[in-house]
């Protein structure tokens, strides 16, 4: 187990390293010369040059790239160009907020996709089953930020019960969440339908149920113990992207999360900003991916088996 994780650990390093290398190059794929994202395109080239040299653009491209890598290990990403204050202030500063929003949406997703995922395998084929499976794929298809607005129309402008926007009370958050939550969940509804089902084929339940175990049982012990397995790795893939798909939702809402930083950040080209943001989510997608193989290495006892006759 311990090698697993060792090679787990380095192959998410290398793809931190390729994607910061990326992440860095959005600068150069840009149009115009770096320096005009931070001066007015009316300075004289003999500043621009003085500009460009105090900020190191005017140095071989590998040696910027390691610069800025060695910077950002020390939570320096440099200094914002719309904001003129340092990137890293600002990140921490939106961090709460989506923070907030991401964690109520991801327990309220695991909480209401599961048990309908684990109802709808059981009730196949009634009409429970299909009105929840074609209930989810509506939602997984209607873009976020329509559905986020039809929120706002009904529940803030025509009923009047919720608020449209703002950050300051739990009530902000119900609107968003739910958008988000909506979207989303449909996924792993479908997973862990997908799953139940292939896992009550199998002769161990059939065993379980030879035994005299009753139904509640061996669908808690049995069944979706197994079939976790692949939830596991859906629930924790589902962070990052979580993340990011909050940029939408964040700008419906007037949210001043990461994903707002984020958009606003792109229109006006303050790519120190939008590195650093893209950089984090990065990070956090390996970090997830390390986490739900471990998990899952812990979990099955398949792949438990296998390291054990690879490590003898």
């Amino acid at each position: 187990m311990r090698d697993y994780i060792i090679k787990r650990i380095a192959l998410g390093v290398l793809l931190v390293i390729s994607v910061s290398f990326l992440v860095f190059s959005l600068m150069y794929m840009m149009p115009g010369n770096p320096v005009d994202m931070v001066v007015d395109r009316k300075v004289s080239a003999e500043k621009k040059a003085e500009i460009a040299h105090e900020l190191g653009y005017d140095q071989p491209f590998l040696t910027q790239y390691k610069n800025w890598v060695g910077n950002a290990i020390h939570g320096d990403f440099g200094q914002s160009t719309r904001y003129k204050s340092d990137v890293w202030e600002i990140m921490r500063e939106r961090i709460p907020y989506s923070l907030k929003l991401c964690t109520w949406a991801l327990i309220l997703e695991i909480v209401i996709a599961l048990p309908l995922g684990l109802l709808c395998a059981m009730k196949k084929d009634s009409w429970f089953d299909r009105f929840t499976v074609n209930f989810s794929l509506l939602m997984t298809v209607v873009p976020s930020f329509w559905l986020g607005a039809l929120f706002i129309l009904f529940f803030g402008v025509q009923l009047r019960i919720l608020p449209i926007s703002g950050y300051s009370t739990p009530q902000n958050y119900i609107l968003p969440v739910a958008t988000i939550v909506l979207a989303g969940m449909g996924g792993t509804l479908r997973i862990t339908k997908t799953e139940v089902l292939e896992v009550l084929n199998e002769k161990y339940v059939t065993t379980a149920y030879a035994k005299g175990l009753s139904k509640k049982t061996v669908m808690i012990k049995h069944v979706l113990r197994n079939a976790l397995i692949l939830v596991t790795t859906l629930v924790f893939m589902s962070i990052p992207w979580l993340i990011s798909g909050a940029v939408v939702i964040e700008k419906v809402f007037a949210l001043p999360g990461m994903g707002n930083l984020l958009l606003n950040s792109i229109i006006v080209q303050d790519m120190p900003v939008v590195q650093a943001v893209l950089l984090l989510i990065a990070i956090l997608t390996v970090i997830c991916n390390l986490l739900s193989d471990i998990i899952i290495g812990m979990l099955d006892p398949r792949i438990r088996a296998s390291l054990s006759g690879g490590e003898n």
